[in-house]
């Protein structure tokens, strides 16, 4: 993928999410949208060198556009660990500066660097020289006390300078201490004039708007102030909106105009996976709400629930689930949320 194509792609992503956009989560959702660049959850750098490669780092061929995102402050692992993507044929590195958790913190990677804006120039410029494929970084508007106005200027400053090639923005502070990262996502309040500010103050630099994108109609109204837009938990728990992506973001038709089509399209990767030894939840667990506002979903989503778990689960889990559905033709990108 050439770097225009890939900064056409960065219109809309569907965001990193730990234990959520796993390998089988990304296949489901491109299904749904050719367009949309996917990201991997964060793997960090020791993971990736002392770990199982393989399993870690795997994905489909039509996975591509897919970006992995890293977890980490070394420059030199960074490089290493970037260039080991790189060869694998993903198409953007990206590094985390926003996760608050406190496992994070304690290797001192993730939304704790937004104090440290030269080491992350320092991470940006090993992971560049140790790739052709573009580098990004994915930050918070702060963190704690910080001020967002200079806080957020001053890392993107460290960040441009170093020559990343985009900017992914959650416009929100990240509070490391007394919140929890699930409050993180929603407790501190939004921000979207920052991050429209600071694109304004950086023209050159790609800016990617993420945090409380709840439909794709929002984020085409977005991009009159950003170069793209980045969906979280609503492509996630809604994963029916991304049908919507193709014909609103970029003009084409969607892979499959119902959700029916996108099970059905789905099926022969289910019964590749299972002869593989994978478990059919954890393939169906990111279907769950494919299917919300249509009768039945509940039922649909219940027996999946209830049965993909079982050892031996096969296809006629996710068959019989759909026949609890009472209408399966439904077009739901015109479904209201």
């Amino acid at each position: 993928m050439t770097r225009k194509e890939l900064s056409a792609a960065r219109r809309f992503a569907i965001a990193p999410m730990m234990d959520w956009t796993d390998r089988h989560c990304r296949f489901f959702h491109r299904l749904m949208t050719r367009r949309a660049l996917v990201y991997t959850e964060m793997i960090t750098t020791a993971a990736i060198i002392h770990g199982d490669r393989a399993r870690l780092l795997g994905y489909d061929a039509a996975e591509h556009p897919v970006a992995l995102q890293l977890g980490g402050s070394d420059p030199h692992a960074l490089g290493q660990c970037a260039r080991i993507g790189a060869a694998l044929g993903y198409d953007e590195i990206n590094l985390n500066v926003g996760c608050p958790s406190d496992r994070v913190q304690e290797g001192r990677f993730g939304a704790c660097l937004m104090a440290e804006p030269a080491l992350v120039g320092d991470c940006v410029a090993a992971m560049k020289a140790a790739v052709a494929v573009p580098v990004t970084v994915k930050c918070r508007i702060g963190i704690d006390e910080q001020d967002p106005e200079s806080s957020l200027e001053t890392f993107a400053c460290a960040v441009e300078a170093a020559g990343v090639d985009a900017l992914i923005v959650h416009a929100r502070k990240a509070w490391l201490k007394g919140l929890s990262p699930r409050e993180n996502r929603e407790v501190p309040p939004l921000d979207y004039n920052r991050v429209f500010r600071l694109k304004a103050a950086h023209p050159r630099l790609a800016v990617v708007l993420n945090g409380g994108v709840a439909s794709v109609e929002q984020a085409v109204a977005l991009l009159d102030r950003v170069d793209g837009v980045m969906m979280g938990r609503a492509a996630y728990q809604e994963p029916w909106r991304l049908l919507a992506v193709d014909p609103l973001m970029f003009g084409e038709a969607a892979p499959f105009a119902q959700a029916k089509a996108v099970v059905a399209a789905l099926v022969p990767y289910v019964e590749r996976e299972l002869a593989r030894g994978t478990r059919l939840s954890s393939i169906t667990r990111h279907m769950l709400g494919l299917f919300r506002g249509v009768p039945g979903a509940r039922a649909f989503r219940r027996h999946l629930a209830t049965e993909a778990v079982k050892p031996g689960a096969g296809v006629q889990v996710l068959v019989d689930a759909l026949a609890q559905l009472l209408d399966t033709d439904a077009d739901l990108a015109h479904i209201a949320a």
